[in-house]
């Protein structure tokens, strides 16, 4: 395990060692690291003057929201707003509970009960592309969508052949389905896997060829991806 790895261990088992009682500045202060370092909640919300600008600044979600709204969305968001472009990101129970305590000061949320895997829905690339990826990668997937100069590693230019030539389908596929932290790139890029069924995340993919005009590397291409 890394040195970044064993300290994030650390910091959780303080979590759950601490969960109990008030939080403490030490929890605080770790729940805005996780936000800024480790999470991709800050990909779309602002917490002040960092983060992006799709969604409401998570600095005062405590005074617009109730406690059990905060946890719901976190734990299931199309359940609890049809239709949202948040997506779903699995987390560890310690940081559920940090994150709705630090966020709406409430002691105890009780989870929901997990909701079914994502399953069916539209799979036009063209379409879950402007939905999903256009904010950021801009909508012809050049890396200049409205949300991409509040990030502070520049989205990928998915219209660069030089680029796109080099990454296998597969690793378009694990990025967009695991997020950019499961790959050691930005955690900011969330992780659609929860969210968008298999036959949504092909459609990306082949979209995102058709944007830069190429094929994955021809040593990636010798049998099929599943």
């Amino acid at each position: 395990m890394t040195r970044t790895g064993r300290r994030a261990a650390s910091l959780l088992l303080l979590l759950g060692a601490a969960s109990a009682g008030a939080q403490s500045p030490f929890e605080r202060a770790t729940a805005v690291a996780l936000l800024r370092d480790r999470l991709p909640c800050l990909g779309c919300h602002a917490l002040g003057t960092d983060g992006g600008r799709l969604a409401p600044d998570l600095a005062t979600v405590r005074a617009r929201r109730p406690p059990a709204y905060v946890a719901s969305i976190l734990d299931d968001p199309q359940r609890t707003v049809p239709g949202t472009i948040m997506p779903r990101v699995a987390l560890p129970p310690a940081t559920r509970a940090l994150l709705v305590r630090y966020l709406t000061g409430a002691e105890a949320v009780p989870p929901a009960a997990p909701g079914p895997p994502p399953a069916g829905g539209d799979t036009s690339g063209a379409r879950l592309y402007a939905r999903h990826c256009a904010a950021c990668h801009g909508p012809q997937g050049r890396g200049d969508g409205p949300n991409a100069r509040y990030l502070p590693v520049p989205p990928a230019v998915h219209a660069s052949r030089e680029a796109m030539e080099r990454r296998t389908d597969d690793r378009l596929y694990d990025a967009i389905a695991a997020g950019g932290a499961a790959l050691g790139r930005s955690p900011r890029m969330p992780p659609f896997g929860e969210t968008l069924a298999p036959a949504q995340i092909d459609a990306l993919v082949r979209h995102i060829r058709t944007l830069c005009s190429c094929t994955q590397p021809r040593w990636a291409a010798d049998g099929a991806r599943r």
